[in-house]
């Protein structure tokens, strides 16, 4: 039986959580309907965790090209940044077309007139640069995957799919939640939004537990053929994580089928509880299987 102490490379999880997080963030900036506000959120959230992500590398174990390619996700994220910023006053082209068709709709129905806003001064901010630091941001996740994994090409996938479907799965939680929020400033935008990320973050869900069972993986754990340190208590830790997400996903789904503008908010407070279990199912395992495969090696 091997034991493995729990470890986890900080540097690569902040790199997967920021690029997951932009990657999800473009699903539904694309559409141009959600405020400039909302992408602010996000680059100011996922920048600094790249910027983590450098520091933590520097700190606690470098990689190059990993670590290089951090550095280029925090960069890139701040011009991204700085461009919306400066044509913050074109605004959003679809957020001010279904402002028209409300205003319009209203207007057939009570006769009163208000001002179309389609028109905007200069030019608007293209969403796909958030695409840039998902880019880079994966080449630099291939890189820790390949790094992390030394037994074989079978190993080298298996680390690699990992750390790719992992950057999906937080990204979806994280910004389903964020996105949950911001219809306290938003009130108006199509709930269609929320809905896309948390159907998203349910179609992943599998694929994320595949790739955490398939072997060396928690079913290991769960045999006892590699201890978690703790008895066996993690392992049953992540499948209670796992199963709860999946279940806080159809939930959540559930309740925003419900008319009323507060079923956005009850939905809001499922996902904060989804982030809990998705990052238990997530971390728990990655930490006791990158203990595992460097316990392996030595």
């Amino acid at each position: 039986m091997n034991t493995a102490p729990i470890s986890l490379e900080a540097s690569t999880f902040l790199l997967q959580w920021a690029t997951g997080g932009m990657l999800l963030g473009w699903v539904t900036t694309r559409r141009r309907e959600v405020s400039l506000g909302y992408g602010w959120m996000l680059r100011l959230s996922y920048g600094p965790l790249a910027i983590g992500g450098v520091i933590a590398g520097f700190r606690y174990g470098s990689q190059l090209v990993r670590d290089l390619a951090t550095a280029l996700v925090a960069v890139t994220i701040i011009i991204s940044l700085v461009s919306s910023f400066v044509r913050r006053s074109a605004g959003v082209s679809g957020a001010q077309q279904e402002h028209d068709r409300r205003s319009e709709r209203v207007a057939a129905m009570t006769g009163i007139e208000r001002e179309s806003t389609t028109t905007t001064p200069g030019r608007e901010f293209n969403p796909s640069l958030d695409l840039i630091p998902v880019l880079i941001g994966v080449v630099g996740l291939i890189a820790a995957g390949l790094s992390a994994a030394h037994s074989g090409p079978w190993t080298d996938i298996v680390s690699v799919l990992r750390l790719l479907v992992g950057a999906l799965f937080l990204g979806a939680v994280t910004n389903a939640m964020l996105l949950g929020h911001w219809y306290l400033v938003q009130p108006g935008l199509p709930r269609r939004h929320l809905n896309e990320l948390v159907d998203l973050l349910g179609k992943i869900w599998p694929f994320e537990v595949a790739m955490l069972l398939v072997p060396t993986g928690m079913v290991s754990v769960l045999n006892g053929s590699i201890d978690d340190g703790w008895g066996g208590v993690l392992g049953w830790f992540w499948v209670a994580c796992a199963l709860t997400t999946i279940v806080l996903v159809v939930v959540t789904k559930a309740a925003l089928k419900e008319r009323q503008y507060s079923a956005v908010m009850a939905a809001t407070g499922l996902l904060y509880l989804a982030i809990l279990t998705a990052f238990g199912t997530d971390l728990v395992a990655r930490a006791i299987l990158d203990a595992g495969v460097t316990t392996a090696s030595m």
